[in-house]
């Protein structure tokens, strides 16, 4: 204490040097605005921190009016001459409340270091004065109050220029201790007191000694001798109570250690029989020795002297420790968790560590999301050393969905540990994996195709990686250890097992660009000179066969002594030598003007299809491209076998089958398919007869061209009556639709305008200004864009009623057909009223009012039929009539838009209306097929569905009355039990496909259980959706990452088809199927289909389009068998966000669309959030009924859909998570408005319901990209916001603004949706039952109540009815289901496809593949469906080359 007054004479003369400096700021020649910053400057370092927060609290009184100016000022006073009287004299006191800043704070002793004294010397809280005339001449000096009306300088005119201009409010990094980085001015920081014993003289103490008093001691071991320790506490040199598990023992930092050291025997933590010991160390590192029994680390450390092992902290230190096991025991949960389960998401992980119970004994009770992104960077770490130790054929449990999203999520830092010494998992921990599915069961064809595709694959890989590898090797850039100037990573061997290279490749895997650029088209025709010909080498044998004009047609011609006919097949030479040969077929050879001709129907080579270099070399193509060529492109004459499916083709599944089609001699080819380049459809070839009289010249591909022209000409017929100067015409047809007077028809919304001017869709109101201080993450909402709002959704069809149909006639006195007009009668939907959205909510989505008011349009601005009924004249009631079909609509008034009234409508509407009903005057044709398709007794499709899930396929299926789910296979039992529950007919296999499979092949007719087995020729229809985990973790194909592939369960899913070769084959997946592996995944499951003989094609489908609230794209691949129709992809019947609806998909720089043209518009609005939930009764977060009343009415057409015909009482399921006190809190504060989500919480401390208080965010760094706040405030909460690494010590933690989303905010989009509340107008994003509010999927909060949506909501969001039963936590993401809605379109178009057999096969022609664009006019029969897309044209007239089609550089003349 005698030294404690010396140390102050060095600060009063600072204090005094200052007080005259700001003396001096009054007379200098500053403008007042620098004036009052140099004197702020220089009185910042003298203001203690919890002064600075005062002052910051009193000016935030101040804006809110709490305060007058005359009070702040007064209070700002009192506050200052605090300071000062601290300043200069209560130097006792100050030092009782230090943090331990001074040296002699922590000990009691003079400092030891005269470095750190001189540092210590320029803090505040060591200051002392020499004597009373110094007090003085500092009093003079800093100008007290009552001295001139100062306060320290400032006169009160300036005082208040400081709080106008906010330069007082200007923030700057709060002071941290060098070695703990720990804030000085945080109220929890704690320091050690004591006297330090020295570390080898306790280690003497006859009490820790386990030899004799003969045998050799201390000196005597090998290794460092190991102890106990039992209530101990760890601290820096200052005495500041610190972890040691944040790196200060990597970075050199001096930690100490005290407590009671004991034998290594003895396992009592309690303090008898130890020795007392303070200032243990420095720790040189400390460590994991694994789990003692299984649940609890034991953590040692290391000093220059000796190991020891940690038992039981102090009274003080246990706080901090506890972190530190549970930052341990979470990290043994995380790896154990996702080495059983890789593909689980975020929410699984949140899920798992929320349930589980913490082992007895640790000082906590509950895990969090908050401690598990506390610890995300540990977590992490250990992750890494585990895959380190790991086999190398594992894939690493680092790069699973999870981890990426948790990585993300809090800003860890990958590599870090390679870059400095680090702790040692000195035994990791051994985990034993579940058995998840066995070895995959192949069919033989799968295994070849798979493996004939690998083995060359993989070969030309390695060629390549060694050649890329001699150049150099890859690195991440990222990892601490790779210098730029290194080659290699010789430290963390950062090829091929960096941490940042491995995430970074998984991530690339599962982005989707859904910014399509339009890609040229493969083939661009080439405009060039003719080909000189050869006439020594070309003859024609015979004479002509025919003089047709100018031309004239030979059977035969000699080309190089080979003889070629019309049928033949032939090799073109391209015009660049260095391309490979085209392939055609020679449908007729002519000689006119310009020479000697033929007519190439071309075939398409396998690597010019979406299977690209998956195909079989010898594999073409059939494909509607014809082109007029000289014959002395001809190379050469090719044989082309077509391999037409076998009569047993349903019987032949999993035989043994050579993979070879036909020998490869280098002139023989072979074809199967015809295909579709557009629409990637693999299809039966058409078998197009010629006639007799031109069979010298037929071409299939002119005749199919031609026939769709044919359709898509718009012709009138029936013509009536010529008025003014008009011809009316009682029909029109478009797309091989008739349209008749009376008739229904879609129209694009900008087709007609109404009456009725509504008010523009309610745009959101202008932002105002928000409190940045207490809203500070307010700023980062800069975009308009809400993710998950309808405001862009386009309205539904415009429909009207055909009153009139008619020609203009033309001078000649002929009608003008080329230009034919409608007459229509509009109607208007409940929205289009003067009661606006609010009435559609109520009204069913298919009414409409009739209205008197007409329009005019051309015909073909007609996007497709509709059957628009008077309510009143219907035989049937109104839900059975409108559930019939996709485009049924009814009225029961009319609707004037002049009285804004709504009235009984006119007799002509109600005639028109009526038409059918008993009266002899039906809709002709559309009549009759609707009867005949009610007279086709459809017999349900035996199902087998795979990856069940819960039964969303299944149960779209049934309500589309395709199928009969006769077996089931899913592994998970709790989505097993309630597909049983609500298929109690079905038999459900809750084991693996793979041993099902094997069983099956075995021979065996039951399962170990004794259920029986579906036997071959058994199952009509296979769907399901298998999980890709297989392949998830590959980047480049080699070796090892092929057994991992041909072992995954999509290779099991295609061998269940090849073995069963069922009708139909559906394959559903999350959108990114298409995309995986370069779209590898999707071509290889084509190719083994194609080479099964199905024909099939892909597409990606949003489930919002359909009928629910939710986005959620998904791709299907369909393929049905030969002899079936392949069906099309269903048109949306629901208009949604544009957005969410980029359906096309490029492949190897193609890019495919499928066959949907309803891209704009729709039958019906979109579906909303409001219309999915609104009636449900309110609960709490937590809430955990199982059965509750409805407490009332069902409100908007869904929700009567979704509770069903049959009354039911009791609602089920309404129950949701029980989230943690702060986060229930976080909740609590979200506003209510549109769009709201994390960015929108107070920075506030709050009283959580667990009696604990929530601190506010610290904002301590300037922010590079985002500057300061409009007040000055600082933006950043980590050093990485200044550029720097990241710093552990910033981490924040039991703040309403979770500390990690402004962390690593600017790399994500701004965590755009995080705690996001739904909107009521919107719609879900892709939702899971294990709603968490810093998910994925982001926007799970109610939008009115304080808790995250409930399973029922997540179940109603995806279609499913109520009354459907749910087991265990259902919906789980683990097993993606389809919304049964979505699924129930693809059935219904399943549906059209058998009907349009049995009508074939009827009629008697059977064998006549329909074309896929006659499938699209048999829906009329099927569904009900109304729109019938028009097929591009592909070619201007017949035999004409193809735009894009030409493979050569000539003109395409007229065949």
């Amino acid at each position: 204490s005698a030294a404690r007054p010396a140390m102050g004479a060095p600060d009063a003369h600072v204090a005094g040097g200052t007080g005259r400096k700001l003396v001096a700021c009054n007379t200098c020649s500053l403008c007042p605005q620098e004036c009052v910053k140099e004197k702020l400057s220089l009185v910042h370092g003298f203001l203690q921190a919890d002064a600075q927060n005062q002052l910051s609290d009193l000016e935030t009184k101040l804006h809110r009016e709490e305060l007058s100016e005359e009070g702040y000022l007064a209070r700002v006073k009192a506050l200052l001459s605090k300071e000062l009287s601290v300043e200069n004299g209560d130097a006792a006191a100050l030092s009782q409340k230090s943090n331990g800043c001074s040296e002699n704070g922590a000990y009691g002793t003079v400092a030891s270091s005269s470095s750190s004294s001189a540092a210590m010397s320029k803090t505040r809280k060591a200051r002392r004065s020499k004597s009373n005339s110094e007090n003085k001449s500092n009093e003079l000096a800093l100008g007290l109050p009552g001295k001139r009306g100062r306060v320290w300088g400032f006169c009160p005119r300036e005082l208040r220029f400081l709080l106008m201009s906010r330069v007082v409010s200007l923030q700057t990094t709060p002071p941290k201790c060098v070695d703990c980085r720990q804030y000085l001015d945080d109220p929890d920081l704690k320091f050690f007191q004591g006297d330090p014993d020295d570390e080898p003289e306790m280690l003497t103490d006859e009490r820790l000694s386990i030899f004799d008093a003969n045998e050799d001691g201390f000196e005597s071991y090998e290794d460092l001798p190991q102890h106990k320790v039992t209530s101990f506490s760890v601290y820096d040199k200052k005495g500041h109570l610190c972890p040691f598990d944040t790196g200060l023992i990597e970075r050199n930092i001096e930690l100490y250690f005290s407590g009671a050291v004991k034998p290594i025997y003895d396992d009592n933590p309690c303090l008898d029989g130890g020795v007392r010991a303070k200032k243990l160390g420095p720790i040189n590192a400390w460590w994991i020795t694994g789990f003692d029994g299984g649940e609890r680390a034991l953590i040692g450390f290391t000093t220059a002297f000796a190991d020891y092992i940690l038992m039981d902290p102090s009274e003080e230190y246990a706080p901090t420790f506890a972190l530190m096991q549970e930052k341990i025991y979470m990290s043994k949960i995380v790896v154990e968790f996702l080495q059983n389960n890789p593909d689980v998401s975020y929410e699984d992980l949140l899920n798992k560590i929320e349930t589980t119970v913490p082992p007895a004994g640790l000082n906590f009770n509950r895990f969090t999301e908050d401690s598990l992104l506390r610890h995300a960077q540990f977590v992490v770490e250990q992750v890494e050393s585990y895959d380190e130790a790991g086999d190398s054929d594992e894939p690493p449990v680092l790069i699973t969905p999870c981890m990426r999203d948790l990585i993300k999520l809090a800003g860890v830092t990958l590599g870090k540990r390679r870059a400095a010494r680090r702790q040692a998992i000195r035994h990791p921990t051994k985990i034993d994996k579940d058995k998840g599915p066995t070895k995959a069961t192949t069919t033989k064809l799968v295994y070849l195709i798979f493996d004939t595709f690998f083995s060359e694959q993989i070969e030309k890989n390695e060629r390549e990686e060694d050649k890329e590898n001699a150049m150099k090797r890859r690195r991440c850039g990222v990892c601490e250890c790779v210098a730029p100037s290194v080659t290699g990573c010789p430290d963390c061997h950062c090829h091929p097992r960096c941490p940042n290279l491995a995430v970074r490749e998984a991530d690339e895997d599962e982005e989707v660009d859904d910014n399509i650029p339009e890609m040229p088209s493969p083939k661009k025709m080439l405009q060039g000179r003719k080909k000189k010909q050869n006439k020594s080498r070309i003859s024609w044998v015979g004479e002509p066969i025919k003089r047709d004009g100018k031309k004239d047609y030979y059977q035969k011609v000699c080309i190089d002594s080979e003889t070629l006919e019309v049928g033949d097949c032939v090799s073109v030479s391209p015009d660049e030598p260095s391309k490979p040969l085209y392939l055609a077929r020679v449908t007729a050879l002519w000689e006119d003007s310009s020479g000697q001709m033929f007519h190439a129907h071309w075939f398409c080579q396998g690597i010019d299809t979406v299977l690209g270099k998956t195909s079989d070399s010898l594999e073409l193509f059939l494909v509607d491209e014809c082109e007029d060529m000289q014959l002395s492109y001809i190379h050469g004459k090719v044989n082309v076998v077509y391999k037409a499916p076998s009569e047993n083709w349903a019987l032949e599944g999993g035989l043994d089958m050579e993979i070879k089609m036909v020998e490869d001699d280098g002139r023989t080819y072979f074809y199967q398919m015809w295909y579709d380049q557009e629409y990637a459809r693999f299809e039966s070839p058409p078998k197009l007869q010629p006639s007799e009289d031109n069979k010298y010249k037929f071409c299939m591909s002119c005749a199919r061209l031609d026939e769709v022209r044919q359709k898509e000409i718009l012709r009138v017929m029936e013509p009536q009556e010529e008025v003014d100067g008009k011809m009316f015409y009682g029909l029109a047809t478009k797309n091989g639709v008739q349209y008749r007077i009376g008739d229904g028809v879609f129209l694009l919304p900008e087709a007609f305008s109404f009456s009725m001017k509504l008010a523009s869709p309610a745009k959101r109101p202008k932002k105002e200004a928000v409190d940045e201080e207490l809203y500070p993450e307010h700023y980062r909402k800069s975009s308009e864009y809400i993710k998950g709002s309808n405001q862009d959704a386009p309205e539904p069809y415009r429909v009207g009623r055909i009153k009139e149909i008619f020609c203009s006639i033309r001078s000649n006195g002929k009608p003008n057909e080329a230009d034919i007009k409608l007459r229509l009668y509009k109607f208007y939907r409940p929205e289009n009223t003067h009661k606006s959205m609010k009435a559609s909510y109520h009204s069913d989505i298919n009414l409409l009012y009739w209205s008197d008011e007409e329009v005019t349009l051309d015909f073909k601005a007609v996007q497709g039929r509709c059957r628009v009924e008077y309510g009143e004249d219907l035989t049937e009631c109104i839900q059975d009539y409108s559930a019939s079909g996709s485009d049924r609509f009814y009225f029961l008034e009319a609707y004037n838009a002049k009285t804004k009234s709504f009235e009984d409508p006119p007799n002509h509407a109600r005639r028109a209306g009526s038409k059918g009903k008993g009266k002899g005057k039906g809709k002709g044709k559309s009549k009759s097929c609707r009867q005949e398709a009610a007279e086709v007794k459809l017999p349900k499709l035996r199902t087998l569905d795979v990856f069940s899930g819960c039964g969303g396929l299944s149960e779209g299926f049934h309500q589309a009355g395709i199928s009969e789910t006769l077996w089931a296979i899913e592994m998970w039992d709790p989505a097993a039990q309630a597909f049983r529950l609500n298929n109690p007919g079905t038999t459900v296999f809750t084991e693996d496909c793979n041993v099902l499979l094997k069983l099956v092949m075995s021979g065996e007719k039951t399962n170990s259980l004794g259920q029986k087995l579906p036997q071959k020729g058994d199952v009509e229809m296979l769907c399901g959706g298998p999980p890709c985990q297989g392949f998830s973790g590959m980047n480049r194909f080699n070796s090892r990452t092929y057994s991992k592939f041909k072992n995954s369960l999509v290779v099991s899913f295609l061998s269940y088809c090849d073995y069963y070769r069922p009708r139909f084959f559906l394959l559903e997946n999350v959108r990114n199927f298409v995309s995986f592996k370069r779209s590898m995944v999707l071509k290889l499951t084509l190719r083994c289909l194609v080479r099964m003989g199905y024909q099939c094609t892909f597409g990606v489908l949003q489930a919002g389009q359909y009928g629910v609230a939710q986005t959620r794209r998904r791709a299907i691949v369909l393929a049905a068998a030969p002899g079936e129709k392949l069906p099309m992809f269903p048109e949306p019947l629901h208009v949604f966000a544009p957005r969410a609806c980029q359906l096309s998909v490029v492949v190897d720089d193609k890019k495919f669309v499928s066959n949907i043209t309803r891209t704009y518009s729709g039958p019906f609005r979109t579906i909303t959030v409001r219309d999915t939930m609104s009636d449900l009764p309110e609960i709490r977060n937590g809430a955990s009924a199982l059965e509750i009343s409805y407490n009332g009415e069902p409100q908007s057409w869904f929700q009567r859909q979704i509770r069903g015909s049959q009354y039911q009482p009791i609602l089920r399921d309404h129950i949701c998570k029980d989230m943690s006190a702060l986060v229930a809190a976080r909740m609590r504060h979200v506003p209510l408005a549109p769009g709201s989500d994390w960015r929108d919480l107070p920075n506030i401390e709050v009283r959580l319901s667990d009696g604990t208080t929530t601190r506010k965010l610290r904002y301590t760094h300037h922010e590079k990209k985002n500057g300061r706040s409009s007040t000055g405030a600082l933006r950043g909460v980590c050093s990485c916001a200044e550029g720097k690494p990241c710093d552990p010590a910033d981490r924040q933690f039991n703040t309403l603004i979770p500390w990690c989303l402004p962390h690593t905010g600017n790399r994500h989009n701004h965590w755009a949706g995080l705690y996001g509340r739904l909107e009521w107008d919107g719609f879900f994003s892709t939702t899971v039952t294990n709603p968490e509010p810093m998910g994925k999927q982001g926007r799970v909060l109610h939008p009115e109540q304080h808790r995250v949506v409930s399973v029922r909501e997540c179940a109603r969001s995806q279609g499913f009815p109520d009354t459907y039963r749910l087991f265990g936590n259902i919906l789980d993401k683990h097993r993606q289901v389809v919304p049964p809605p979505l699924a129930k379109s693809i059935g219904l178009e399943i549906k059209s496809c058998v009907l349009a057999k049995m009508k074939e096969e009827a009629t008697g022609i059977s064998g006549h593949r329909t074309p896929s664009w006659s499938v699209l006019a048999l829906r009329e029969a099927g569904n009900g469906s109304c729109s019938l897309p028009s097929r591009r044209p592909k070619a201007a007239s017949a035999g004409a080359a193809l735009p894009g089609a030409s493979r050569l550089s000539m003109a395409a003349s007229v065949g």
